[in-house]
C-alpha cells in the first residue's frame, strides 16, 4: 500500500477504537450481544438478497451475447464488495478481481474490463438518486438541530458535484478508451490477444439506455435495501426506529463515506457516522456504533469464504496455464 492509503487505515482504526472507549464498552457490547447468533444470520442472509438486486445490476446491463449466468455475477460482485471492504485495498482492486474473475467463468475479456467500469457508473448513478432521495426524507429530521444545515448542505454538495462527476466519468470512458485498453492489458492481458476490445465493448455497453435503465434501477433498489438492512438492524439491537427514517439514515450515512472515500474500507469514517447520526434520530450514540460493529461482522461472515472462492479459482486457473 502507498503510505497515505496506510496512514488513512490506522487513522480510521485509532478513530474507531477511541469511538468505542469514548462512548462505553459495556454499552456498546450490550447492544451487539442484544442482536445475538440469530440476529447475525438473519443480516447476513437479507444482504445476500441485496447482493441478488447487485448482480441483476450487472446481468442486464449486459449484451444478451455476452451474459454468463447470474451465479457468476452474483459471486462475482460479493468478491469485488468483500475486497473493499474487508481488506486493505481500493475499490478499485475489487472491481480488477471482479473483472478477472469473470474471465475465468468465460466471459470474454473486453467485456468483463469493460463491464466493471460501466455497472461502477450505473451504480453511480443510482446513488445519486439515493441520495436526493434520503434527503428529502432526512431534512424534516434534523432541520431543527444545530448541526442539521451542515448535514443539508454535504449532501447537496455531494449531490451537486456527483451529477457532472458522473458524466465526466462515462465521457472518459468512452472518449478516453486508448488508455483504458492500456490500462486493461495491464490486468487483463488476454483482453488484447482475443475477443472484443475494451472500446468495442464500452461503446455496446453504453449503447442502448434501456439496458443502462434497469441496471441503474437494480442499483437503486439495492442502495433503498441496504437501508432496510440498517432498519434490520437497530430492529434487532433494541433501536425504535421507522424504515423511511432508516434509509434516510443510510443516505446520510452514503454521503459521509463518499466524502472521505479515500479510507479503506471506510474504517472509522463508518462507526463515527453512525455514532453520529443515531442520536439525530432518536437513538443512543452506542446503538449506532454496534450496528456499524454488526455490519463489520456480517461482511467478515460473508467475505472470507467469498475470498477464499476467488483464490480457489485463481489457483486453478493458474495450474492450468501450467500444464503442457
Amino acid at each position: 500500500m502507498k503510505w497515505g492509503v496506510a496512514l488513512a487505515l490506522l487513522a480510521g482504526l485509532v478513530a474507531a477504537v477511541y469511538l468505542i472507549w469514548a462512548i462505553g464498552f459495556d454499552a456498546v457490547i450490550a447492544s451487539v450481544m442484544r442482536v445475538g447468533l440469530g440476529g447475525l444470520a438473519l443480516l447476513c442472509l437479507y444482504a445476500l438478497a441485496v447482493f441478488v438486486a447487485l448482480a441483476l445490476a450487472w446481468f442486464f446491463l449486459m449484451p444478451a451475447e455476452a451474459r454468463r449466468p447470474l451465479p457468476d455475477f452474483f459471486v462475482a460482485r460479493l468478491v469485488r464488495d468483500s475486497i473493499a471492504e474487508i481488506s486493505p485495498f481500493s475499490p478499485v482492486g475489487g472491481m480488477v478481481a471482479a473483472a478477472r474473475l469473470m474471465i475465468l467463468k468465460g466471459m470474454d475479456a473486453g467485456y468483463a474490463a469493460a463491464s466493471v467500469a460501466a455497472d461502477a457508473t450505473t451504480e453511480a448513478m443510482a446513488q445519486i438518486v439515493f441520495l436526493a432521495f434520503g434527503l428529502g426524507l432526512g431534512v424534516t429530521q434534523f432541520r431543527h438541530l444545530p448541526n442539521g444545515d451542515a448535514l443539508t448542505e454535504a449532501m447537496l454538495a455531494v449531490l451537486l458535484l456527483g451529477v457532472p462527476g458522473i458524466a465526466l466519468l462515462i465521457f472518459l470512458q468512452r472518449r478516453g478508451a486508448g488508455l483504458a485498453e492500456r490500462l486493461a492489458s495491464r490486468f487483463f492481458p488476454r483482453s488484447e490477444r482475443e475477443g472484443v476490445s475494451f472500446r468495442a465493448a464500452i461503446e455496446a455497453l453504453y449503447e442502448s439506455r434501456s439496458r443502462l435503465a434497469a441496471s441503474s434501477a437494480f442499483h437503486l433498489l439495492a442502495w433503498i435495501g441496504a437501508g432496510g438492512g440498517t432498519f434490520i438492524a437497530f430492529r434487532l439491537a433494541g433501536g425504535k426506529i421507522g424504515l423511511f427514517n432508516a434509509v434516510a439514515l443510510e443516505a446520510l450515512l452514503c454521503t459521509i463515506r463518499s466524502i472521505a472515500a479515500f479510507v479503506p474500507a471506510a474504517v472509522g469514517v463508518q462507526e463515527a457516522g453512525y455514532a453520529v447520526l443515531a442520536p439525530l434520530f432518536g437513538l443512543p450514540a452506542e446503538m449506532g456504533l454496534a450496528v456499524s460493529l454488526l455490519k463489520r461482522a456480517r461482511e467478515i461472515l460473508l467475505g472470507v469464504p467469498a475470498l477464499l472462492y476467488w483464490q480457489g479459482v485463481e489457483s486453478r486457473g493458474a495450474f492450468a496455464r501450467l500444464k503442457p
